[in-house]
Order: structure tokens, then C-alpha cells, then sequence
């Protein structure tokens, strides 16, 4: 069974946000009159195992490859990107903003049996999918029993 780290306060985090941009918007101006927010905003990601491979998917709408860094340094995975703010229309001229913008940085813990030098990343509908190998010393190996005939 994969370890997963337990992060308590996730959900608190989550909430807060949630209710942040409920009272943001309840008593934003009529029809979103005023600053359009840049607030921060960090990628939603599922990470799990699959044979051999630790595989994370992280949901980037809106993105291009460009626009995101991945590093492995340390056991540690950092995903650093940006979504720019649409200047084709103008900020009077919107009613709503809900989606976020602006820079994220999330940074994971990795095992030590993760070959970093093979990790690839493959980019496809708005979501970003790295797969990250296990080195060949910590994949698990079966041991044939011999049986002696005594």
C-alpha cells in the first residue's frame, strides 16, 4: 500500500478559500464593478502508483507546456507555472471573474527510489502527467523457494 502524506490542514485551506471568494463576491459591486482579482491559485493533482512508475497529474487548463517548470531536486518535485490574465477584454468590461490567475508554486516530497533522470512529463487536454519511474534496486523482486528432496 503507497504511503500518503498526511497534510491535516488541507481541507481547512480549501474551505477558507472557498468562502473567501463567496464573500468576495457577495459584496463585490453590482455586476463584478471594481478590481479584478489575481489572486494566488494552486493546481489540483492526483498522485498514485502504477507498477513500476509513481504517477502525478496535475490539472492545468489554460496552460501551455511553456508556461510551466518542472525540476526534481533533492527528492523533491517543484511545479512552478503561471496563468496570465486574458487582456483581450478589457477589466471595466467584465461582470464575473471566478477563475484565478497569476503564478503557483507546489512542491512534493519524493521517495528515494525514484530515478530522477527518467522522469518524463507528457502534457495533453489541460492536464499535465508525470510519470516517475522507480529505480530498478527498489522494485520489488520475487524469490523462486527450492525445495530439497531429503
Amino acid at each position: 500500500m503507497a504511503m500518503v502524506r498526511f497534510e491535516p490542514f488541507r481541507d481547512m485551506m480549501t474551505a477558507q478559500r472557498d468562502l473567501d471568494r463567496l464573500l468576495r463576491g457577495a459584496f463585490s459591486p453590482a455586476f463584478g464593478e471594481g478590481e479584478v482579482s489575481t489572486r494566488t491559485w494552486a493546481p489540483p493533482v492526483d498522485i498514485y502508483e502504477n507498477g513500476d512508475n509513481l504517477v502525478l497529474k496535475a490539472e492545468l487548463p489554460g496552460l501551455s507546456p511553456e508556461d510551466v517548470e518542472i525540476r526534481v531536486q533533492d527528492n523533491t518535485l517543484y511545479l512552478k507555472g503561471e496563468r496570465k490574465f486574458e487582456k483581450e477584454v478589457e477589466e471595466q468590461s467584465y461582470h464575473r471573474v471566478e477563475r484565478s490567475y497569476g503564478t503557483f508554486t507546489r512542491t512534493f516530497s519524493l521517495p528515494n527510489s525514484i530515478d530522477a533522470d527518467k522522469v518524463a512529463a507528457n502534457y495533453k487536454d489541460g492536464v499535465l502527467t508525470l510519470t516517475m519511474p522507480k529505480k530498478e534496486e527498489a522494485k520489488p523482486k520475487t524469490i523462486k523457494i527450492n525445495v530439497s528432496k531429503d
